[in-house]
């Protein structure tokens, strides 16, 4: 009993610990809650990158096929908010089919093909990205055809947004089936749909590295090939720099080289995925 005086002078002083610890953290919840919601509207506050391409791929619906786009370009831009803590926003970045310079402070920065660039552009700065455009087209191994021109009269598959589409048609004379992603096409041309089909070289080498596509690698290629490259303002230091190390980053890394293995064998599994009736024989 003579212990008990000091047992309960211990749990009150056990208790005015607690409450004293309760009492902080209610002084504190609504400091925290002041600063979390001011770095939230820093966030909300802070505008998307927006960055120019041939193509805006469109967004995901979902109950449909995963599919890889035709080109690199989202992938590159991703890379490139991803550096910058941004919000991506791609942009159509195509006027009168050339690529638009940055006429206004929007976008801060445009992907696009060499032959895209004006001379006549000033105050722009051009920093390649690495990664190298040009069609090729492939077809099965007993294809009778052996040139572009060729390929007059006969149908050719590509996938919409593909830097070639009306390429074939108006300068070969082909018959232009556009399908949904590279994944489709290839898949018709497996199947016999088509007789060859159109897509990205760089993409395509990658994917004929494949044994499932060995018999698939008749190909067409042509001599000039045109570097992809980033365009921002010479202004825009920060950008510039951005750019400039990223692109250095990948160089270094061999990152588009493994991008476009990635890429490929993506695109090949979403075909075999598809593919429930035989190769055309």
């Amino acid at each position: 009993m003579n212990n008990l005086p000091a047992a309960m002078s211990s749990i009150f002083s056990a208790a005015r610990l607690i409450l004293s610890a309760l009492a902080i953290s209610l002084v504190a919840m609504p400091m925290l809650s002041q600063a979390g919601n001011g770095t939230a509207e820093q966030g909300a506050a802070a505008d998307p990158l927006q960055v120019g391409m041939h193509y805006v791929v469109p967004p995901f619906v979902g109950g449909t096929k995963v599919r890889t786009p035709e080109a690199i370009d989202t992938a590159l831009a991703q890379a490139l908010a991803d550096k910058l803590a941004l919000a991506l926003q791609a942009v159509p970045a195509q006027a009168g089919g050339k690529d638009v310079l940055l006429s206004t402070d929007k976008p801060r920065a445009v992907l696009a093909s060499a032959s895209g660039v004006q001379s006549t552009e000033q105050a722009r700065v051009v920093i390649p990205t690495g990664y190298v455009l040009a069609p090729m087209a492939i077809m099965r191994t007993d294809t009778d055809i052996k040139s572009w021109e060729q390929l007059q009269g006969r149908t050719v598959c590509l996938s919409e947004g593909g830097r070639y589409v009306g390429t074939m048609a108006s300068r070969y004379g082909a018959k232009e089936m556009i399908y949904r992603a590279p994944a489709d096409a290839l898949l018709a041309l497996r199947i016999g749909e088509c007789d060859a089909a159109v897509h990205d070289e760089t993409m395509l080498k990658s994917l004929l590295k494949l044994p499932e596509w060995k018999k698939f690698s008749a190909k067409l290629t042509v001599k000039d090939k045109e570097p992809l490259v980033f365009l921002a303002a010479a202004n825009d230091q920060p950008m510039v720099s951005a750019l400039k190390q990223l692109t250095h980053q990948w160089k270094s890394s061999k990152h588009l080289a493994a991008l476009t293995k990635t890429r490929a064998n993506d695109i090949a599994f979403e075909v075999y995925l598809d593919q429930v009736v035989a190769d055309c024989h």
